[in-house]
């Protein structure tokens, strides 16, 4: 079962930054050196000195991540709660779509478990250089710096909902036009009613899979008891009316000329391809099994893929649950990036040969430039089919889904000791 609790948090002194929105960033393992730099020049303390840090020649980045969070503390510019609290989270965004929801959520501490039923499930692998990186971070600085993205069964919005009618302890529109606002919730009421709420709850990480198991390492290298068994986490019911999922969609680069005539082999076999313009390939919406948009970087159009036979990937995946052998990842990862251009799980991981869009125009964008070959379009994945997945002890391939939007770092962080 979850253990829910709140917590007395280490937060910007909103009198002693420009705003809340010049120290906060997007998770670290979406920014790269232009946007680490573009975010430090918004503000010398923007929290991506601690969460992604870089040290000057010969320094260690991780002792220079806790130099920093001791710094800034001791400047003022961070402050202790003495009493623990909640923090509500509300984030406005616009949909694909054009039109714009409201996703809620709050930020609590949550005991560190093994994976399981009743307790946390994961859905997606991990790997283990950013374990690493996490875990040597929070040894250094002893601080969750960023929250877990977690989903959990029921609604406690109730409880907190009437404490958000004010005006937020901070807010930030991030580049998105996301729109981040957050109470600070300190009322005993509250925190009994959300803790209880979720007593019996089983959590489904959506987001921060890497950080959790570094959680869960750490609690075991510290050992006893004390905050350490806990990881910060943001916690959204799966029935929040705002819970967005978009599709990842696959770039391939490096294809020599036999990869090139392998994928256009295995496109014509496994699959049914009708022409379609470039503005039409994303294949949201689309109904069936194993339907994708296929673009080359030679091509003005692109196909609307759809798998002939279902079945055959159903016997290649004959180990996994049926949900896992519906996912459009699965089927991906088997017909094309394993079966067809030979990949294994290793180079997957590694991205060897391998890249991601978040959008169709990113994914164009990327052919068009020259950078990847070929992009396969994928659907996002209906949240009841991660829930399917995870219930049957299983993780999907990397990039399976996108919970949008993300979740800013800095905003609170959580103490370890």
């Amino acid at each position: 079962m979850a253990e829910v609790k709140p917590f007395p948090s280490l937060h910007y002194n909103l009198a002693a930054v420009p705003s809340l929105g010049s120290v906060t960033a997007p998770p670290y393992d979406v920014i790269d050196a232009p946007l680490r730099a573009a975010l430090l020049a918004r503000s010398p303390l923007n929290v991506v000195e601690i969460d992604l840090p870089e040290a000057p020649t010969g320094r260690d980045p991780y002792e220079h991540a806790a130099e920093t969070l001791e710094a800034l503390e001791l400047d003022g510019v961070l402050t202790a709660d003495r009493e623990p609290a909640i923090w509500a989270l509300t984030q406005e965004y616009a949909t694909p779509d054009g039109s714009r929801l409201v996703r809620r959520g709050f930020m609590a501490r949550v005991r560190v478990t093994d994976y399981g039923p009743g307790l946390v499930r994961p859905h997606e692998r991990t790997q283990p250089g950013p374990k690493e990186d996490r875990l040597r971070l929070t040894r250094a600085t002893r601080h969750n710096l960023s929250p877990i993205f977690a989903l959990h069964p029921g609604s406690v919005w109730e409880a907190i909902g009437p404490h958000v009618a004010g005006d937020p302890w901070g807010e930030v529109t991030d580049d998105d036009g996301t729109v981040h606002r957050v109470w600070r919730i300190a009322d005993p009421e509250v925190h009994e009613a959300v803790t209880g709420g979720l007593a019996d709850a089983e959590l489904l990480i959506a987001d921060g899979h890497h950080r959790y198991e570094t959680a869960r390492t750490y609690a075991e290298e510290i050992g006893g008891d004390g905050p350490h068994r806990y990881t910060l986490v943001c916690l959204v019911s799966l029935e929040d009316p705002g819970l967005t999922i978009l599709g990842t969609h696959r770039m391939l680069r490096d294809l020599g000329p036999e990869a090139q005539e392998r994928l256009r082999s295995a496109i014509r076999e496994e699959f049914d391809g009708e022409e379609v313009p470039r503005e039409s390939l994303d294949p949201a919406g689309s109904e069936g099994v194993g339907v994708f948009g296929y673009v080359d970087a030679g091509s003005r159009d692109g196909l609307r893929l759809r798998l002939k036979d279902p079945a055959g990937v159903n016997r290649a995946l004959a180990g996994h649950s049926p949900a896992y052998r519906r996912l459009d990842a699965a089927i991906l990862e088997e017909v094309i990036l394993k079966r067809a251009l030979g990949l294994s799980g290793e180079d997957i991981a590694a991205k060897r040969g391998l890249g991601y869009a978040r959008d169709s125009a990113e994914a164009l964008r990327l052919l068009d430039a020259g950078d990847y070959q070929a992009a396969f379009l994928l659907r996002p994945t209906p949240v009841e089919q991660v829930q399917q997945v995870a219930a049957a002890g299983e993780t999907m391939p990397p990039k399976s889904t996108y919970f949008f939007p993300k979740l800013l770092t800095g905003i609170v962080f959580n103490p370890l000791s």
